[in-house]
């Protein structure tokens, strides 16, 4: 078990998850359950067989220090969007994530098309979504080759959204996606940091893996120190 990736896997896939399953939902009241779940079957299936694609990476002769470095990049920008959102939301200047409202657009779109417009839409939607999960799985997995626990992790988020949202049988409407998505950018970008300053410059960090710790308490003290700026220059503007 990658017990480092346990958190941030297991937290990123839950908020994708929820996603995909508010569009889910919202497909299984046009065309019922049996096709929609189809779909989303369909579109995790897309994800296994690209995952098992990807998992041969390392027997192709490829340097670690270069996958290291690409991994460490990708994980930094991912984390950083995800960090940018997470501080737009907290300081005011975008809205909250609304599951109910996007599960009412889904509806309004699916309400216009046909049969398979609506199969397509939770296939895209399952596929969409499982795809960040998917590429934070291949990252951590690609450095650690902890193919299999990683996997597992992502599945049980799955099993648990699932488990959640058929309990209620509505949208997941009070997970606290922002909390969870500014721990997690912050966790991912300490992860891209000390990678891809370790790809480049090899063994600095002077705590070793420690020092995941020290930079994700910046990254998130940080996140919340401009959160509470751009909160406070937006009251300003307004008043």
């Amino acid at each position: 078990m990658d017990w480092p990736a346990f958190l941030p896997l297991f937290l990123t896939a839950s908020v994708e998850w929820v996603e995909a399953f508010t569009i889910v939902l919202a497909v299984s009241l046009t065309i019922g359950w049996g096709a929609a779940m189809g779909a989303a079957a369909a579109g995790l299936g897309t994800l296994a067989a690209l995952t098992a694609l990807t998992g041969g990476a390392l027997s192709l002769g490829l340097d670690l220090h270069a996958i290291q470095l690409v991994i460490g990049v990708f994980l930094l920008l991912f984390g950083v969007r995800w960090l940018a959102k997470a501080i737009a939301r907290q300081a005011g200047l975008k809205p909250l994530h609304d599951e109910d409202a996007e599960f009412r657009e889904t509806r309004a779109t699916i309400g216009k098309g046909d049969w398979f417009a609506a199969w397509l839409v939770a296939y895209k939607g399952t596929l969409l979504e499982g795809l960040e999960v998917w590429l934070i799985v291949v990252a951590f997995s690609l450095h650690s080759q902890a193919w299999v626990s990683n996997g597992l992790v992502a599945l049980l988020a799955l099993v648990v959204v699932c488990v959640a949202g058929v309990a209620v049988h509505a949208p997941l409407r009070r997970v606290p996606e922002n909390a969870i998505k500014f721990v997690v950018g912050a966790m991912i970008c300490s992860f891209g940091s000390f990678w891809t300053l370790e790809a480049l410059a090899g063994d600095v960090w002077p705590r070793g893996d420690w020092s995941l710790l020290g930079l994700a308490l910046f990254f998130l003290a940080g996140g919340q120190a401009l959160a509470a700026v751009l909160r406070a220059q937006s009251r300003q503007v307004a008043a």
